[in-house]
């Protein structure tokens, strides 16, 4: 159980700084209901366990094939961050997230996870974490990486629902104007991680 519990924190701990998948979490939370913001957030704990288990189980080809195209995903990342910022400043607040469409859950799931398949820097990151807890050094590790792999996923779970859960207490107490408001400075926090995601290309 130990790596379980070790990948637990670490997943908890990897998701929790608030970056631009945090930003969405939380204004979907509050503009569409906590379903949306817990699969935001979802999405994102998915590819974390992805890259983790590509780095868990040495996947040496496919870790150089996501680094060769590191500077392309860093740039489809950027304009969808861009995409997604101008697109949540402009957006109305929805008065009722029970009229939200079904249709645009997997919507939520999908991009959060696209955004973060997008950023291979992920991956090593899980590389290093592996590396330090002495995991997939032998073949012998298969047991202890999935069960890294596992923690990770359900320790950044476990965030996106408190997260979740409590931005979606506030959203009764705030007003049409005050929604707006939250819209507007959201969508200009995420095109500025994505403004900040082309301009560091500029840099490679």
């Amino acid at each position: 159980m130990l790596p379980l519990l070790k990948g637990i924190i670490l997943g908890f701990s990897i998701a929790a700084p608030v970056g631009p998948i945090g930003v969405l979490c939380i204004r979907r939370t509050i503009a569409l209901g906590r379903l949306h913001g817990f699969l935001s957030g979802l999405g994102a704990a998915t590819a974390d366990a992805i890259y983790g288990f590509i780095a868990g189980f040495g996947f040496t080809f496919l870790m150089n094939f996501l680094l060769d195209q590191r500077l392309l995903l860093q740039a489809a990342g950027g304009v969808f961050l861009c995409y997604l910022g101008v697109q949540t400043f402009r957006s109305n607040p929805a008065a009722d997230p029970a009229q939200v469409k079904s249709g645009s859950l997997l919507g939520s799931y999908l991009s959060t996870l696209m955004l973060t398949i997008a950023n291979p820097l992920t991956m090593m990151a899980f590389v290093g974490i592996f590396a330090g807890l002495g995991i997939g050094s032998s073949p012998g590790d298969s047991y202890a990486a999935v069960s890294l792999v596992t923690g990770v996923f359900l320790g950044s779970a476990a965030w996106w629902i408190v997260l979740s859960v409590s931005v979606g207490l506030l959203r009764s107490r705030l007003e049409a104007s005050s929604l707006k408001w939250i819209n507007r400075v959201s969508g200009l926090i995420i095109a500025g991680f994505g403004i900040a995601a082309l301009m560091g290309l500029l840099a490679s």
